[in-house]
């Protein structure tokens, strides 16, 4: 009796170890299927990116811009546009960013304001450090002081007279407050103790095309904005705002030589992309501006330009980033600068 009890015990025993070798059968046979049915994840990039500057078409910014497009489709294999989004001091272009799907295919070109505006503005509709992610510090680069040919200012030290004469009647157009050509012309306003008035645009474009109708008197302006009709005459250039005189103007006078000893203001380009966009994306990304910065279209803009070309990696930015904020906080509050 015994041993008919052991015989049925081991007998169920074989059925339910079959039963749990047929399951596990299965369940690995659905698993395999599983995975050949999944579909495999496309390799960076799919489909068109898109590079969304926050200024008017034609300005420096853009034109950075759009070379920086042209350079990495070719490395990418993809087509990368240029969408225009000015408007409030850079806010605009760079919410649209900030808050677009971190898949690498919106991405922002972010200039010396992005690093201004978190001193500018008591609450911004995005976090500039947490809700967007760097990809290259692509450029950095001075501004140019620039007049009017027909202006009787034919130098810094007939500028620093002009508004010293007239305070407050000498106009200086920006791309908006906050840019490197309105905290440029703040500056020049501390150190020579004079006072023009800014009068603020939605980019460098319709800045300058008022500057070459007399609607103001001088712009602080980006060099590559303005390199071009310095060269053909329509703009007189008076100095640059780097520390050393630079290569591509040569015969022009650093704001400090000529008659503000001190003074210095740079511009800058980076690329970002939303935060959270996926690290291999970001890498991709980077190694594509490394690349487009020593091709033939940037080689031009740093010879005719003075740019200085960086391609650097995302945590260099957010460092330099860091500094520039820093840098000019203090500005911000001395000159009691206020958004409109």
């Amino acid at each position: 009796m015994a041993i008919g009890i052991i015989n049925h015990h081991s007998a169920r025993m074989k059925v339910l170890a079959v039963r749990r070798r047929l399951s596990l059968a299965i369940f690995a046979c659905a698993v395999v299927a599983g995975l050949g049915l999944a579909p495999a994840r496309a390799e960076y990039p799919e489909k068109i990116i898109k590079i969304v500057v926050p200024f008017a078409a034609g300005g420096g910014t853009d034109i950075i811009a759009r070379t920086t497009a042209q350079e990495i489709q070719t490395d990418l294999g993809k087509s990368v546009i240029i969408e225009n989004k000015p408007g409030a001091g850079t806010i605009i272009g760079t919410q649209t960013v900030a808050t677009s799907d971190p898949d690498g295919y919106s991405l922002l070109m972010a200039t010396f304001a992005h690093a201004v505006n978190p001193s500018l503005y008591n609450k911004l509709p995005f976090d500039p450090h947490k809700d967007l992610a760097a990809v290259s510090l692509i450029a950095r680069s001075f501004n140019i002081v620039v007049v009017n040919p027909a202006s009787k200012i034919n130098s810094i030290a007939d500028l620093i007279a002009e508004a010293r004469a007239n305070p407050g009647k000498l106009n200086f157009g920006t791309f908006g407050t906050g840019t490197s050509a309105h905290l440029a012309g703040e500056l020049f306003n501390a150190m020579a103790k004079v006072k023009m008035t800014a009068v603020p645009y939605k980019g460098a474009a319709p800045a300058i095309s008022d500057l070459l109708g007399g609607q103001i008197d001088v712009m602080f302006t980006t060099v590559a904005s303005a390199a071009s009709l310095v060269a053909a005459g329509q703009l007189r250039a008076l100095a640059v705002t780097s520390t050393e005189r630079s290569a591509a103007f040569p015969q022009l006078p650093t704001v400090a030589e000529a008659g503000v000893p001190g003074y210095a203001a740079e511009s800058w380009y980076g690329l970002y992309a939303p935060a959270k966009t996926p690290a291999p994306v970001i890498a991709r990304l980077n190694q594509a501006v490394a690349k487009a910065v020593k091709s033939g279209g940037f080689k031009q803009l740093e010879a005719n330009e003075g740019l200085i070309m960086v391609g650097s990696a995302p945590e260099e930015l957010d460092r330099y980033v860091a500094q520039e904020e820093e840098r000019w906080r203090k500005l911000v509050k001395d000159a009691n600068i206020e958004v409109q």
